[in-house]
């Protein structure tokens, strides 16, 4: 990013501090998952438009930047926000070489990548299933995963019709590193294992009211028999 570019998303992310300071009680868990420095794909569950701000402002880390649909792009106010935050726009209709090749860019300088790995927002709060994008991104530039879970950010008009604030808790998960393809594994397969392996990393962090396509996934109860042993 250029200097210019940094004043402006800063200048952009403080205003938006001060408007969830006075409308939102965040909470966040697991901050400390989340290294002072270091290239990371961060992967999250996506119930509502404004899961990417929260993200950003939910972390002390200044190089980190948001993958949203270009659909977004044109969206009153909230497009112009996002345009302020620098973020990278991405076509969901079939495959953005553009957007892989900004993202790969901006981890090669170190930085945060954030995206859904469902694609498009759950309309009913359940994690969908997902799509390989954030799996490619990683292994191609050799960087590790953090999970991350939004709870409550597709309660604004709920919350404000009765004159309350938002409970917004977002929730960051161990980073972890995907697998390496083994001999006579085909492409497909391991991939599909990566998948697998990114969403049941966000489902874990989920309430199991949410756990969607992923909540009888074999992976999914070892992960939470991991949390209970080490809790």
């Amino acid at each position: 990013m250029s200097h210019d570019t940094l004043i402006t998303r800063e200048r952009m992310m403080n205003i938006l501090r001060s408007l969830v300071n006075a409308l939102v009680n965040l909470e966040v868990v697991g901050g400390e998952n989340i290294p002072d420095q270091g290239a990371y794909v961060l992967t999250t569950s996506h119930i509502s438009r404004l899961d990417t701000p929260f993200l950003m402002l939910s972390t002390s880390r200044k190089d980190i930047v948001g993958m949203v649909a270009k659909e977004y792009e044109r969206a009153f106010l909230l497009g112009w926000i996002m345009k302020k935050l620098n973020v990278i726009w991405i076509n969901r209709e079939g495959y953005d070489f553009k957007a892989f090749r900004e993202a790969s860019a901006f981890l090669k300088k170190g930085g945060i990548v954030g995206l859904a790995p469902e694609g498009t927002r759950s309309k009913d709060n359940q994690l969908l299933e997902g799509k390989p994008g954030a799996v490619l991104l990683a292994l191609k530039n050799k960087v590790s995963i953090i999970p991350a879970a939004v709870l409550g950010s597709a309660d604004m008009l709920k919350r404000f019709s009765r004159l309350k604030k938002m409970q917004v808790k977002v929730i960051f998960g161990k980073p972890y590193t995907l697998p390496q393809l083994v001999e006579g594994q085909s492409e497909k397969e391991f991939l599909k294992q990566g998948v697998t392996e990114v969403m049941c990393q966000i489902a874990a962090l989920l309430p199991e009211e949410r756990r969607g396509f992923y909540r009888d996934y074999p992976r999914l109860k070892v992960l939470l028999g991991e949390q209970q042993t080490s809790s």
